[in-house]
């Protein structure tokens, strides 16, 4: 069976992120984890937010590009380009992906990439609320919704390149979880890869009761389907498009 068949219509719902406090906890190889149930933060909405910038170094490149324009305004319509493994235009486009398993044995997936976008008060309590295809200050989020978590076995979060060359090491990427109570948590895409196309960020698994949130920022260079071999989902995958903007 499809991974698709998995998922749900779901009603409309109100988005409410709680109120993290203003102090954060950063997830590290020395420090991978940390427990939401004894943060006392295992109910509510769970918000967890991707964005992404170009480094600084590309930003200052690009500058440098844009005052020879007026020398050469024909250049106003070549793209840039990425001196990495292989050439590709600067636009990278990163999209937020949750894997998820319930306790029911149910399993599917919530991406931008084919529209799935879950619900968040029916299985499986999982929304994204949209698509940033741009790197905006907003960026990617995704709602988990912890009043249902005796009905979560585990979830991963990660994050893929759409349709453009591998550029992960031309992002300051990171992601930060928002609990409704006690510090948010930040992840930072940290890792030298240049040529993967996704990456594993964090999991979030119910052991015995207990709400586990594990750095993972495991980088592969394949797509959602090398994810899932790496962390035994088991779910079926096809080619998947976005539609045009």
């Amino acid at each position: 069976m499809a991974f698709w068949d998995y998922l749900w219509q779901g009603r409309a719902s109100d988005f409410d992120s709680g109120s993290a406090g203003s102090n954060s906890i950063e997830l590290t190889k020395r420090r991978p984890s940390v427990s939401l149930s004894k943060q006392g933060a295992a109910t509510g909405n769970l918000r967890v937010n991707l964005s992404w910038r170009m480094r600084t170094s590309d930003i200052e490149d690009r500058s440098r590009q844009n005052s020879s324009l007026l020398r050469h305004p024909l250049k106003l319509f070549k793209p840039d380009v990425v001196q990495a493994h292989t050439q590709g235009m600067v636009n990278v486009d990163l999209d937020l992906g949750c894997m998820y398993e319930l306790t029911d044995g149910s399993k599917g997936v919530v991406q931008p990439l084919g529209g799935f976008l879950g619900d968040l008060n029916d299985p499986p309590f999982v929304k994204l609320s949209g698509d940033d295809r741009f790197g905006s200050g907003s960026g990617e989020t995704i709602y988990v919704n912890l009043d249902h978590w005796e009905e979560i076995k585990r979830l991963l979060f990660f994050v893929y390149i759409y349709d453009q060359t591998p550029a992960f090491d031309r992002t300051h990427a990171h992601v930060t979880l928002y609990p409704s109570s006690g510090p948010r948590i930040e992840i930072e895409l940290d890792e030298d890869a240049p040529e993967a196309r996704s990456c594993a960020v964090f999991s979030v698994e119910n052991v015995k009761g207990e709400l586990i949130v594990r750095r993972e920022v495991k980088f592969v260079y394949g797509f959602q389907a090398e994810l899932d071999r790496l962390y035994g989902w088991g779910l079926q995958w096809g080619r998947g498009y976005k539609t045009k903007t």
